[in-house]
């Protein structure tokens, strides 16, 4: 614990931008279920989230966007 107390005074920006990633992320699977309602995955949001490997913030949104669409036009 005292390593990453440390860690964090020495690099506040980690910390923030950890809590950054993490609202985006709960953004976008709120948005897929609002999108999707009871096709909704959280499995598969997963994996669509973590498949590509560390995306930048913007890119990472509109590979989600990108798979509602195509999840909604595969349940159509």
């Amino acid at each position: 614990m005292q390593a990453e107390t440390d860690r964090y005074m020495v690099w506040p920006g980690q910390a923030l931008s950890y809590k950054i990633g993490q609202l985006e992320i709960l953004k976008l699977r709120q948005y897929a279920k609002d999108e999707l309602k009871e096709k909704f995955s959280l499995r598969a949001f997963h994996d669509e989230v973590l498949g590509a490997g560390a995306l930048p913030l913007d890119v990472l949104s509109r590979r989600i966007h990108a798979w509602v669409a195509q999840q909604k036009s595969v349940a159509d």
